[in-house]
């Protein structure tokens, strides 16, 4: 430990325990940025005792973690991230990447239609990660026979030849993949579920995501803020499926961020409240009811038996124009806020008109033709 305590400073995770955040989540402190960056890096090191180690994610689980603190584990993760940057600027869609259990897997043809419309998109994600390990966006790209274990330079290039990129997470955040199995026999989600969907591995100047509670959505813009590695113009997000980045049907709530800066008129530098991030002026909220948008449903109507085989079932028919029914309502919604996210529409009414004409002009489906291809 010695050794391991001139590596990395004087504060290893049982020290943070005892003296910081490890009294329960009511009297518990919260960790400075370097307190999370040395412990992260600590983690990453594999230098603590496994059970100290669950003590301290069920310590940070507890006490809920501040921006301040995910935004230097976000940090940590970005040193260790292969980047590679398509030439194009996409929307970076960060959905859970433990997956979806009940209903189908959308951001795959919601991604194609809003390619085909003119806002390429990047999607990531893993193989079965933990706790839920169940369907995630490479398992229905492999039903459809897209290739997905990619290098992140062939995953750039996939984004730039079809408007759609698939990064593996194996490939661009090993140093994520290498804590398998210790998250695994958490049982529990940590903060690193949070976390490596805001890796951004195509570098991209929009985030999009999803949330059960506006708090949440928040906190995200937040981390983004208090990241000193990532530097983005705008995230929209909004009450999600499950966790996943495909929109809660009925009365849902939207979260949209522009930074100081960034392409929107309400930049945090003109609000002239001196504050940031989820506290400015450019950060707005607002309900919206998705039947006004044509997606008049429940979300048990959404509900499929086999994620990923279905899931890419519905998205082939989808794309084809061969569905009217209430996956095709839904996937033409998910692709407008993936364009008015990019602000390629002035409103999701827009951005819904724009994804309607890729599926009906046949042009949705070449993007899928040309993922396969690829």
């Amino acid at each position: 430990m010695d050794q391991a305590t001139q590596e990395f400073g004087e504060w290893p995770l049982k020290r943070l325990m005892t003296e910081v955040c490890g009294s329960g989540h009511k009297s518990a402190d919260d960790l400075t940025r370097a307190q999370a960056t040395e412990a992260f890096e600590r983690i990453l090191a594999d230098e603590p005792d496994p059970t100290t180690l669950g003590a301290f994610w069920l310590a940070n689980r507890w006490k809920r973690n501040t921006a301040e603190e995910l935004g230097a584990y976000v940090d940590v993760m970005c040193e260790r991230v292969e980047y590679a940057e398509p030439k194009v600027d996409p929307v970076d869609c960060g959905a859970n990447y433990d997956g979806k259990g009940r209903t189908a897997v959308l951001g795959v043809a919601a991604g194609a239609v809003a390619a085909a419309a003119g806002t390429p998109v990047v999607v990531h994600s893993g193989d079965r990660v933990p706790t839920q390990k169940q369907d995630a966006y490479k398992h229905v790209l492999d039903e459809l026979g897209v290739h997905t274990e990619l290098t992140p330079s062939d995953s750039a290039d996939m984004v730039d030849e079809t408007g759609f990129g698939f990064y593996y997470q194996p490939a661009f955040n090993p140093a994520i993949v290498d804590l398998f199995e210790r998250r695994d026999m958490m049982g529990v989600r940590t903060f690193v579920n949070t976390i490596e969907t805001l890796a951004n591995p195509a570098g991209a100047s929009v985030h999009l995501g999803s949330f059960y509670h506006l708090a949440f959505a928040k906190k995200v813009v937040d981390t983004f803020v208090e990241s000193e590695f990532h530097d983005l113009d705008r995230v929209l997000m909004f009450q999600g499926m499950e966790g996943y980045d495909d929109v809660r049907p009925g009365y849902t709530k939207v979260a949209e961020w522009t930074a100081a800066g960034g392409a929107g008129d309400a930049a945090d530098e003109n609000s002239g409240d001196g504050e940031t991030g989820s506290e400015s002026a450019s950060f707005e909220d607002f309900d919206i009811e998705t039947a006004e948008y044509g997606m008049d449903l429940e979300e048990d109507d959404l509900a499929v038996d086999d994620i990923a085989a279905d899931s890419a079932h519905i998205t082939e028919e989808v794309l084809a124009g061969d569905r009217d029914d209430a996956f095709a309502d839904a996937v033409a919604v998910n692709a407008a806020l993936r364009i008015y996210a990019r602000e390629d529409a002035d409103s999701i009414d827009e951005g819904l008109e724009m994804a309607r004409d890729a599926i009906d002009d046949g042009s949705a489906m070449d993007v899928l033709d040309d993922l396969r291809d690829f």
